[in-house]
């Protein structure tokens, strides 16, 4: 699960408001961006008039300045003045920003009066639909697992989640005295045998999850619980009921101090380590409770006996909350016949202390430039190449200005705003671009001021056609240096073995890329050309791991498809339904016996007996849909897997079965389960003893496996899991191993964001995923995390700008590397009943529209296809398969604007996904609707 960390416990008063505050006297680090508004709203306004109007933008004392107010009604500027007809241009921008709300989660112990029964009131004071996500443990209970509570002790309203946890709402308090104040409360008797209650908050209209530094509050109710020896889960013992500490020597010490003093020293609170953090708790009463044995002997204050001490505590932690803020920016332009000069008048309501960082440009490349002098007051110079002016707070005080007087004969006025040394306020990744001169300004009103472009067809393929001989070039030289190196390092003997494998992969990826550029460069020939060439064409090539290119993905289960007992038996009289959609490839679940149900913490690799249903039904399953036409991938987590019995230190790293390995197999770097292998080739997944693949003997016994598995089942490639812990190079011995017709990587990695909000670049992100597919040789692809990311954004906030990069290409991993691009936008993780990043709701077509129609291979989640869904996702299927749309086809973004994403994938297929307009330009193609639903269609050319 996703969580925000809270910081450390404070003091605070109970009698402290508990509304919550704003950041507002600091400002923070927060994230910005624009966008660009529809046409009709964003129109620059031009009036060319004679009459004379000079040095308007002055201090505000004077009575013929220019008042530029934000309507709060429309997004539109209203200029106060009455020389409007020597405005050039006017535009507001609306600005998105997060800002950050503090508020408290409180922890209260009480007893209901006049009643043996005790109430735990968990609360929060920021406004939200939170939710109590909540378990219990029991008294002799190892480990951190959570138990459902007994049915009594769940509040109205509550709702069971799988079988270890309940969810409940949060309600509003009629006691707190503020709009924004949350809380339950859980009846607790003091005679059960529930030893602590675990509970993490969760906000319902975000999907945060917020704990503390990562992990569960507990709290504890039990004094003592006894431990199993010398593996028991008791960090010290426990006294008191409140928050498990962990405190320092100094806090210690303090706290026997008060306690001596308050004559409470015989109760003392365990001073041991624990999970929450620092004690602040203000303990306003205590009272030892007894529990009564079935013998009718009493249990008291022994500290080795399970004897119960509730006291009445109240508990305050702080947490913050990302709130989104809209704001804007509103830009003038006027000029003066008189004087020949530009008056700039910016406008905003952004609060605190606003910095523009400014400069000006002389022609179309947009070069920052100083411009000459007058500057206004509090200008600075920044590195000879711009300057710097903090903007004038309004007489109101909401929001602030700035005036700037520049010469004729410019091009353009660029800025960018700045809150902090953190925060910079950019238009969408690029600088504010003013226009100055008529040139510029009808250059503009063709692209749009944040760079979503209407592309004319005609233009983009003259420019594309004519930088292909310089880039190819350059990936040419590229090569021969590449080449040139290795052979000076063999002359030389020195090169050794990994930098020589490291340049060739460089070299694969240059290949790679110009393949794609002679690809997009191939003249298209008509449509009777190739229909009397149709039987020549040669039967399609099948690369081991990376398919014909014309796979489409079924994930068939999700995560509650283990509860049945015999899933592979319900699957399996879904096969024929399945493959009439138009599916060829299905994904079944993990086969193997697993700790946990769904499959993903496997033991004994040989067992095929799981959740799912026995080897045979798995059998049965796999050759029921080889019969109607599909392939077949197995789910394989070779990153990790859990011990069947303890080593010497008591420690789970001795595994059984036909694979009976030592602790050898596991990795030296993972404290949790003390390896004897070598340190980790990626990431450690905690939860189990992650696998030393460096071990020859692991990866001869994986390699055996893999190969039974194809050979015993009939699998045909490969979904693996979590291959974020492991070095792609041991992948891609596996795979020439096993030699799967398909295999797909699960490379998950977190995007790039800036205080909250996405950044639009994501470069880095997927260049991680690609380093990983390059690592496997190109053997395998991967699940394009990046693309779902960024469609979560574009799609949620009215962004459709983000889907094209910063050379007009898809942004996610099918924009570099298509074929190896797996895309999905949701799966058993992210979707289901576990919903750890669902995807927009409501707009699940959009994204089903742009994977079924790009290059990639496109995968759809079962829930989808069982649902109201179905309908449109075979329909787009069925497009995709009539038009030959594969994994390497050409995309041409056409429009990437606020409300309007477009492209032409293969000049076969044209595809618009948002609220905005869009049509097929018209030339020599004929474009026919082919099907369109809420916010997207989809036209073929005819």
């Amino acid at each position: 699960m996703s969580t925000v960390s809270i910081g450390s416990l404070q003091h605070h008063s109970l009698r402290e408001n508990p509304k919550y505050s704003p950041k507002s006297k600091a400002f923070k680090p927060c994230s910005l961006n624009c966008s660009p508004r529809t046409q009709t709203q964003t129109q620059a306004k031009l009036f060319f008039h004679s009459r004379r109007f000079c040095n308007f933008f002055r201090a505000p004392k004077h009575s013929h300045v220019v008042v530029v107010k934000a309507s709060s009604t429309t997004e539109t500027a209203v200029v106060q003045t009455s020389e409007s007809a020597d405005l050039f241009f006017k535009e507001t921008f609306p600005l998105k920003r997060t800002d950050t709300v503090e508020g408290k989660i409180f922890v209260r112990l009480d007893q209901v009066k006049n009643s043996q029964i005790w109430q735990l009131t968990v609360g929060c004071n920021l406004p939200g639909e939170w939710i109590l996500h909540w378990g219990v443990s029991y008294v002799g209970d190892v480990g951190s697992e959570w138990d459902q509570p007994p049915t009594q002790m769940r509040p109205p309203g509550s709702i069971p989640i799988k079988d270890y946890a309940i969810e409940t709402p949060m309600k509003k308090s009629s006691s707190s005295g503020g709009d924004g104040f949350h809380e339950v409360k859980i009846d607790l008797s003091p005679n059960s045998a529930i030893a602590a209650i675990n509970f993490v908050l969760k906000d319902g209209e975000t999907g945060a999850w917020y704990q503390h530094r990562g992990r569960d509050f507990k709290v504890p109710l039990v004094d003592y619980v006894q431990g199993d020896g010398p593996d028991g889960n008791i960090a010290g013992e426990k006294r008191g009921f409140g928050i498990w500490p962990v405190m320092n020597q100094f806090g210690k010490l303090i706290l026997f101090a008060l306690l001596q003093l308050s004559g409470r020293l015989p109760t003392v609170i365990g001073l041991g380590g624990g999970a929450f953090g620092q004690l602040s708790s203000w303990i306003l009463k205590g009272e030892v409770l007894t529990t009564t044995g079935p013998d009718g002997s009493t249990n008291s204050g022994d500290p080795k006996q399970e004897s119960r001490s509730l006291e009445r505590f109240y508990d305050e932690q702080p947490i913050a909350k990302q709130v989104s803020v809209d704001n804007s920016v509103t830009v003038s332009v006027r000029k003066c016949p008189e004087t020949a000069k530009n008056h700039i008048h910016v406008e905003t309501d952004l609060p605190g202390d606003v910095v523009i960082h400014w400069g000006v440009c002389l022609d179309g490349a947009r070069k920052w430039e100083i411009p000459s002098a007058p500057y206004p007051p509090e200008t600075i110079a920044f590195k000879d190449k711009a300057l710097r002016t903090r903007l004038q707070p309004k007489e109101g005080g909401d929001g602030c200005w700035g005036s700037f007087t520049v010469e004729e004969g410019l091009e353009g006025f660029l800025f960018v705003l700045k809150l902090n040394e953190k925060t910079w306020l950019k238009c969408m990744g690029n600088d504010f671009y003013i226009p100055l001169s008529s040139s510029s300004l009808s250059a503009r009103s063709t692209q749009s001021l944040s760079g979503g472009t209407q592309i004319p067809e005609k233009k983009a393929k003259e420019n594309q056609e004519g930088s292909i001989s310089i880039y190819t070039s350059g990936i040419i030289n590229e090569i021969r240096n590449l080449v040139g190196d290795i052979s000076a390092e063999k002359s030389q003997k020195t090169k050794s073995k990994e930098v020589q494998e490291s340049i060739l992969r460089e070299i694969e990826k240059l290949a790679a890329e110009a393949y794609s550029i002679f690809r997009s460069s191939v003249p298209t020939f008509t449509e009777e050309a190739v229909v009397e060439s149709v039987e020549q064409i040669s039967p399609v090539k099948i690369c081991s791991g990376t398919g014909t290119g014309f796979e489409i993905l079924c994930q068939g289960f999700n995560w509650e498809s283990h509860k049945s007992g015999r899933w592979f038996m319900e699957l399996k009289e879904k096969a024929a339904e399945l493959s009439s959609i138009g599916f060829t490839v299905i994904w079944l679940p993990p086969p193997t016996e697993s700790i946990s149900p769904e499959g993903y913490m496997p033991r004994d690799l040989y067992n095929l007996n799981s959740r799912y249903g026995n080897i045979d039904q798995l059998k049965e399953v796999v050759k029921k849909f080889h019969e109607v036409g599909f392939k077949v991938l197995g789910d394989a987590v070779l990153n990790h897997r859990c011990a069947h019995s303890k080593n010497q230190n008591g420690v789970w790293n001795i595994f059984g079965g036909r694979l009976n390995w030592d602790d050898r197999a596991v990795v030296a770097d993972d404290p949790h389960f003390q390896g004897r292998g070598n340190k980790s080739s990626g990431d450690n997944f905690h939860a189990a003893p992650n696998i030393d693949h460096s071990q020859e003997f692991v990866r001869k016994d994986l390699k055996e496996w893999l190969c039974w598995l194809r050979k015993e089942i009939g699998y045909d490639g490969w979904r693996l899991d979590f291959v974020r812990g492991f070095w792609g190079g041991y992948v891609k011995d596996y795979i020439d191993a096993s030699e799967p017709l398909f295999a797909v990587g699960e490379y998950w990695d977190s995007l790039s964001y800036t205080y909250g909000e996405m950044d639009h670049n994501q470069d880095a992100h997927r260049q991680r995923i690609v380093d990983w597919i390059n690592a496997t040789n190109g053997t395998a692809g991967a699940f394009d995390v990046t693309t779902k990311g960024i469609l979560h954004a574009a799609l949620e906030r009215c962004e459709y700008w983000r889907l094209s990069d910063s050379k007009g290409k898809p942004p996610g991993v099918v924009g570099w590397w298509p074929s190896r691009a797996v895309t999905f936008i949701e799966n058993h993780d992210t979707g289901s009943t576990q919903g750890h990043w669902r995807f927009p709701r409501g707009k699940e077509m959009q994204g089903y529209a742009y994977i079924l129609t790009h290059p990639g291979t496109p995968t759809v989640f079962y829930d989808h296809i069982f649902s109201h869904y179905r309908p449109e996702i075979e329909a787009l299927i069925s497009i995709r398969n009539r038009n030959k749309i594969h994994c390497r086809s050409i995309v041409e973004i056409t429009k990437a604007e606020r409300d309007v994403y477009a492209a032409i994938v293969d000049e076969k297929v044209a595809v618009k996904i948002g609220p905005g307009h869009y049509e097929p330009p018209s030339g020599q193609q004929k474009w026919s609707s082919a099907y369109e639903g809420k916010d997207y269609k989809v036209w073929e050319s005819s």
